[in-house]
């Protein structure tokens, strides 16, 4: 980039000479800390000026930047210097220019391993948006996710970086990564500072995602989720019981449901595919209801639960144990699948009151065996 085209402290005060009234006082404090070298001061004035909403027109910031910041980026927090160019980015007509630029900046605060991520994501999110280059923002993503890995704890850098994953995610249509990246974003950030807007764009999308991502399962981690709140009252409100249908296993609800999930394209679309997923839950669900020691389920009973033809549950079953859903043997002379195991999830109310019972019950069997013990344990011993 060139250099300033002027005297900083002359641009200053013709800026603060011809800007409204509201606007003069700033000019002024950002010449007085310019003058008196007090970079800390200056850089916190000006991450709040090149908000302001007179300069968000024309190139108002990259002439700023070019006339004024320029000559002292180096004495600026580096990563306070790339939240900066991030607004003044905004007003480069073309998304060619706005990577030349940022990769000027990169170039300045190479040292610094935070505002090279920074920089990066902002680079990924012109590539993605504006040129739609999946291939190089998946390149931007895999180097900003290394760069986070050598980082300790959750950075400012690390939000900014799980929603550009997510956009991409969403555009490549990989249901079960955007799944996973945005929940990451959600938990690094207040939901309560997202707009009422986003909150519902990115709860539906999310409830979207995990009916229809490979491997999503835990269904009751999104549902626990304060973003699905936002949901509530609304026209979109359907999705919280579809989702609490699925993570029941309850195919009956979802049969009943069907005028409002098959308006969805994708849902539609992929209608088998969702048959087969809340199948597998309801079996996760069976399993999971019956004591440890009562775990034989019959091939008729999954299939009038599951609402599948008979021989089509050694299938369901195999595929289950497959995926590491649940363990177990199939006895096919007897028509029977011995359960063992079934994989965690986050529970709801109604799943938390059902193994509230069953420890109930096994408390009970419990003391029944230990009063066995001490009315007959003198028996025992005297053999």
């Amino acid at each position: 980039m060139a250099g300033p085209s002027r005297d900083a402290n002359q641009y200053l005060t013709a800026k603060q000479n011809s800007s409204p009234a509201e606007l003069q006082q700033d000019w002024a404090l950002l010449e007085e800390y310019h003058s008196k070298k007090l970079w800390h001061q200056l850089t916190i004035k000006l991450s709040s000026f090149v908000k302001h909403d007179e300069l968000q027109k024309g190139r108002e910031l990259i002439e700023l930047y070019e006339n004024f910041i320029q000559g002292f980026e180096t004495k600026i927090n580096p990563l306070a210097l790339v939240e900066i160019v991030a607004i003044v980015i905004r007003q480069y007509e073309k998304p060619q220019d706005a990577l030349k630029f940022l990769e000027y900046i990169e170039s300045r605060i190479k040292n610094n391993t935070e505002a090279v991520a920074l920089v990066k994501v902002l680079q990924g999110n012109i590539l993605l948006q504006e040129l739609k280059d999946a291939e190089a923002t998946k390149v931007i993503i895999d180097d900003v996710e290394k760069i986070l890995d050598g980082l300790d704890g959750i950075t400012t850098v690390h939000g900014r970086y799980y929603l550009l994953a997510s956009k991409y995610f969403q555009a490549k249509g990989h249901h079960a990564d955007y799944y996973r990246t945005v929940l990451r974003y959600l938990g690094c950030i207040e939901v309560s500072e997202l707009s009422a807007t986003d909150q519902v764009q990115h709860a539906f999308l999310l409830g979207l995602a995990a009916l229809l991502g490979e491997g999503v399962y835990n269904l009751g981690e999104l549902l626990a989720h304060p973003v699905l709140d936002s949901l509530k009252g609304t026209s979109s409100s359907w999705v919280i019981d579809l989702l609490s249908a699925f993570n029941t296993g309850d195919i009956a609800k979802f049969e009943a449901m069907k005028p409002k999930w098959s308006a969805v394209g994708d849902l539609a679309r992929l209608e088998v595919k969702l048959r087969q997923k809340i199948s597998l839950l309801c079996l996760m669900e069976m399993t999971f209801k019956r004591a440890s020691n009562k775990r034989d389920l019959k091939f008729s009973e999954i299939s009038e639960a599951t609402q599948l033809p008979l021989d089509n549950v050694e299938l369901l079953v195999m595929k289950a144990l497959a995926q590491g859903l649940v363990k177990g043997a199939i006895d096919q002379v007897d028509g029977t699948v011995h359960m063992t195991w079934v994989q965690p999830r986050v529970l709801d109310k109604q799943q938390i009151a059902s193994m509230a019972e069953r420890l109930d019950s096994w408390c009970t069997e419990v003391q029944s065996v230990e009063t066995l013990l001490e009315d007959k344990g003198h028996d025992f011993l005297t053999l």
